[in-house]
C-alpha cells in the first residue's frame, strides 16, 4: 500500500503503522525489481534497443512506485540545493512544486540508470534487479531507524519507530540474491552503502 500502486483492497482494524510495517519494504524490491526485469525481458523480445529496453523497464517500474522514489529525491534536491538554514530546507521539500535542483537531479539520475542497465551483461541482469530492489529499501529503513525524524508530523515521522531487528529479514533476502551475485555483490552493496550514507550526513547537517 505504501510503496507501490498496487490495489490490495482495504486492511481491517487494527492497521498497523508504517513503523510496524518496515520491516517489509525491502521485500517490495523483490516484486518491484521483479516487474522491471520482466519489462525489460518484454522489449529486448520485441526487439527494442537496449536504451529503449531499459528506459521502458524504468518507466513500468516509476508507475508501479507511484514515482515515490523519484518525488522524494527531487525534494530533496531542492531542499538541499535552495535551503537557507533548516526550516527553509524543509519548508521547500514540502512545497509539491519542484524547482531547478529537483529537474537536474531527476534528470541525471534516470540517465544514468538507463545507461548502466542498457551498458550491464546480461547474465547479471536478474541478479542486479533484485539485489538493488532489496537493498535500495533496506538502507531506506536503516536511515529511518538510525536518524531521528526531520518533523514531529509527516511522513518521515509516520515511518519512524522501527528497531534494528527490523533490518533480519531484508538482510537475510539480500544475503540469498547475493549467492546469484558473487563477489560482485559486496562492491555494489558498499558503493550504495556509502552513497546512502552521505545522503544521511548531509541531511542530518542540514536539517537537524
Amino acid at each position: 500500500m505504501m510503496l507501490t500502486r498496487i490495489p490490495v483492497g482495504r486492511m481491517a482494524d487494527r492497521v498497523p503503522t508504517l513503523g510496524e510495517a518496515a520491516w517489509a519494504f525491502p521485500w517490495v524490491g523483490l516484486l518491484t525489481g521483479g516487474v522491471g526485469l520482466v519489462t525489460l525481458m518484454a522489449a529486448a523480445t520485441f526487439g527494442l534497443s537496449p536504451y529503449l529496453a531499459a528506459l521502458s523497464a524504468l518507466t513500468v517500474m516509476v508507475c508501479l512506485t507511484g514515482a515515490l522514489h523519484e518525488d522524494g529525491l527531487a525534494d530533496f534536491a531542492d531542499g538541499m540545493g535552495g535551503g537557507r538554514d533548516a526550516a527553509h530546507c524543509l519548508d521547500i521539500m514540502r512545497d509539491s512544486r519542484i524547482g531547478s535542483y529537483g529537474v537536474v537531479a531527476l534528470m541525471c539520475v534516470m540517465a544514468f540508470k538507463v545507461m548502466a542497465l542498457a551498458e550491464m551483461p546480461e547474465d547479471m541482469l536478474l541478479a542486479v534487479f533484485l539485489f538493488v530492489g532489496v537493498a535500495s529499501r533496506l538502507l531506506m529503513l536503516a536511515v529511518l531507524i538510525w536518524l531521528p525524524s526531520a518533523r514531529p508530523d509527516g511522513l518521515g515521522h509516520a515511518a519512524s519507530g522501527p528497531k534494528a531487528g527490523a533490518l533480519l529479514p531484508g538482510t537475510a533476502a539480500l544475503l540469498l540474491i547475493s549467492i546469484l551475485l558473487g563477489p560482485k555483490a559486496f562492491i555494489i552493496i558498499l558503493g550504495m552503502g556509502l552513497g546512502a550514507t552521505l545522503v544521511a550526513i548531509i541531511a542530518n547537517r542540514c536539517i537537524q
